[in-house]
């Protein structure tokens, strides 16, 4: 049997270690993995076929199918929790990234704010009214706000109008409204373009206080910065008062004080339901719907305004149509017309005044307030009615006392139209309106009224000056030369005093440009502003002092300090007292029998000088009392030939409706040192000289006479283009005012 044992087992060697630890290690049907989750018993071992059994009988069926389907639903679970877990982890990595992001573009927005020292409610931006001599507003520069209005004394649907229309969540947010931008975005979408805002009050504040009005992301994230910052530094009802004194309602008005005054001619605390509803209406586009420019948006605008105000229960819908269609919006506003360029003149001179303004001032002028509507008028009717027939489109008119106080300037026809001053600005040549400082200064040099001169053809080089009509009136006064603007005539005397001394004369009375010293400096070729010449013809007026055109009295602060006050002139004596009163004898025959007949002051004695630039380019007259002096001028922007208009024409109608009404209720007054009794006397002498034979050489008489008029050195046929006054001469004044024609 030992033997059989060993043959059947076999020899066993020895083992040592990890083998011997090992040897006996066997794996039992439970140490297998199970294949699925319900198999974690383990499996009953099958018997084997008992030889004894039927055959026929089938084995029983394994269950191997079922094990797998429960074997995939384990491992579809595992996935699903697998993808569900990446799905945290990846939601929670980008949203960590993007919160790193919004902290990036938050800073960033932040550093690009104002400094944090400059983020306070800024200043009003200084406003400067300008008041005219009685005191009453004439125009406003800067952004002309109105004081502020506290919150509490508007009528309370006045603010409720603005939330109603602008931010109705207002009370609700807390400077950002997402629901309001949800909405807005809704509604954009629907009408396929931007047709709602998402801004709230307090950024729409936010933008007008910190920021510019560009249209970018960054400057849209700043808003929304600051509209945070705003919320928590103020209480809702202090970002509504400043929102409602500080926004823009179009026409330069800021904030709803001056708004109101503007449109409606009252304060805001007195407006209507209607007037609230058209003011809230205005924020969403205010230079379109500014009821003075559009009337009908800014109604139609308003009543959007109504039926949002009664959608919120802020007013009732019997309210809301009651008050359609009924604010009172046709006020004329403070400022219009061409007192604006009284307004612009005013603004250059500022800085050398005061320096510059950082505060809202007063500025006081002499502007009257009644003959500046007058002038105005006198330039817009006559170029209404003649300017097509004459091709003059434009003109300017400047009236001053002859102390140099300006009393109304018209730069244009239309200052809405185009803002360039042609009476500070525009220098034109004033033809003849220049002769009177040819004459001063031959009267200066010796010459007198009576002094004799030849008006005959002339030629120096090639030059041939000729006068208006071709015709020439040999031997003639220099009082006939001037009035008659025998160009000839000044002319020769011109170069007899020396262009030279005529340049030193002018620029002596108050004539800044520069003047060229030529032959036809005589013939007013070197130009010159309106309102110097007005200023250069000031001392004929009052014997003979230099003056400063000048139109701002005082200029203080709201509060009454004063930063500037005018100190009395003065004023040098530029002409002597004689040489005024020769002067004046000359100019007065230019309204009585020259180039300016029709140029009549009832009871008052008036002098003057027209003026007619090369090919009728520019019409002129300066005309003067001894209460005003005053200047007006016609002609084109693009200095194009007008059709025939001459000095004697538009300019003297012009003058004349002008300077009668501004001496209505004055107290009569003579030119000093004036050697005429005025218009009545001068009728009766001239027509005591109507009996001399005019084809006859009268002496020179003496103190102060006059000759009759010359007799013409040749009869040409009668131009029917040919300017009646200077040709007729005394004689043909006089049978034209006691018979006419």
């Amino acid at each position: 049997m030992a033997w059989g044992r060993k043959k059947s087992g076999g020899r066993k060697e020895p083992l040592f270690g990890l083998p011997a630890a090992l040897a006996d290690l066997r794996l039992s049907p439970e140490d297998r993995i199970p294949a699925a989750a319900d198999d974690d018993k383990p499996k009953k071992s099958v018997p084997k076929h008992k030889p004894e059994e039927d055959d026929d009988e089938p084995p029983p069926r394994e269950r191997k199918p079922r094990a797998a389907k429960s074997g995939a639903k384990r491992r579809a679970k595992s996935r699903g929790r697998f993808r569900f877990g990446r799905l945290v982890y990846w939601g929670a990595v980008l949203g960590l990234w993007a919160g790193i992001a919004i902290i990036g573009v938050v800073v960033w927005v932040g550093a690009h704010l104002p400094a944090i020292q400059s983020l306070e409610i800024p200043k009003r931006p200084p406003t400067i009214q300008i008041v005219g001599l009685d005191g009453s507003l004439l125009a406003s520069r800067g952004e002309m706000a109105g004081t502020n209005v506290a919150l509490k004394d508007l009528p309370p649907y006045l603010p409720k109008a603005f939330i109603a229309i602008e931010d109705r969540r207002f009370y609700s947010h807390y400077g950002v409204d997402p629901v309001g931008i949800a909405r807005a975005a809704v509604a954009n979408v629907l009408h396929r373009g931007v047709s709602q805002g998402g801004s709230t009050l307090t950024q729409q504040l936010a933008k007008n206080l910190f920021l510019t009005q560009e249209r970018t992301m960054a400057r849209k994230l700043q808003e929304v910065e600051l509209a945070l910052w705003l919320e928590r530094k103020h209480s809702k009802n202090e970002i509504l008062e400043l929102y409602l004194n500080r926004v823009y309602f179009g026409s330069g008005a800021y904030g709803v004080e001056a708004a109101s005054q503007r449109y409606f001619g009252k304060s805001a605390k007195n407006v209507t339901v209607a007037e609230a509803a058209m003011l809230a209406g205005l924020v969403k586009s205010p230079s379109r719907l500014a009821p003075n420019r559009n009337p009908e948006g800014a109604e139609a605008r308003a009543q959007i305004v109504l039926a949002a105000m009664a959608e919120n229960k802020f007013i009732s819908a019997a309210q809301a149509k009651a008050s359609i269609g009924h604010p009172s919006y046709n006020v004329k506003p403070a400022g219009a017309g061409t007192v604006n360029y009284v307004a612009d003149w005013i603004g250059e001179v500022l800085d050398d005044l005061v320096g510059q303004i950082d505060q809202s001032i007063v500025v006081e002028t002499t502007i009257d307030p009644k003959l500046q509507s007058v002038a105005e008028a006198a330039i817009i009717d006559e170029l209404a009615a003649k300017s097509v027939k004459f091709n003059v489109t434009q003109g300017a008119l400047v009236a001053m006392t002859p102390e140099g106080a300006v009393r109304a300037m018209v730069g244009g026809r239309n200052y809405a139209d185009s803002q360039y001053n042609r009476a500070v600005t525009a220098k034109r040549q004033p033809g003849s309106a220049f002769k009177p400082f040819i004459y001063l200064t031959a009267i200066e040099g010796g010459l007198t009224p009576e002094t004799i001169r030849q008006d005959a053809p002339l030629d120096l080089k090639g030059w041939r000056p000729e006068n208006y009509t071709h015709e020439y009136f040999g031997a003639v006064t220099l009082t006939q030369a001037l009035a008659m603007s025998l160009n000839t005539v000044a002319v020769r005397v011109g170069l007899e005093v020396g262009p030279k001394n005529v340049v030193r004369t002018a620029h002596r009375l108050g004539i800044s440009s520069k003047l060229e010293a030529n032959p036809s400096i005589a013939l007013g070729t070197s130009e010159v502003s309106v309102i110097e010449l007005v200023g250069a013809y000031a001392p004929f007026s009052n014997g003979g002092l230099g003056v400063s055109p000048h139109v701002v009295t005082k200029i203080r602060t709201n509060e009454g300090k004063v930063l500037y006050a005018r100190q009395p002139d003065q004023l040098s004596q530029v002409i002597e007292p004689r040489h005024v009163a020769m002067m004046n004898t000359m100019m007065q025959e230019t309204l009585l029998s020259g180039t300016a007949r029709k140029a009549e002051i009832p009871g008052w004695m008036a002098a003057g000088k027209t003026g007619t630039s090369q090919d009728f380019r520019d019409a002129w007259f300066i005309g003067y009392t001894a209460n005003l002096v005053t200047g007006v001028w016609l002609g084109n922007d693009d200095n194009s030939p007008t059709k025939k208009a001459t000095g004697g024409g538009l300019p003297v109608e012009v003058w004349t409706r002008f300077m009668r009404t501004a001496h209505q209720g004055v107290p009569v007054a003579g030119l000093p040192n004036s050697q005429r009794g005025g218009f009545m006397s001068n009728l009766f002498q001239t027509a005591s000289q109507v009996s001399a034979a005019p084809s006859q050489p009268a002496s020179v008489p003496q103190g102060g006479g006059y000759r009759p008029a010359p007799a013409r050195t040749s009869a040409p046929p009668p131009n029917p283009n040919a300017r009646p006054e200077p040709a007729a001469g005394l004689d043909g004044w006089l049978v034209d005012r006691l018979f006419g024609r």
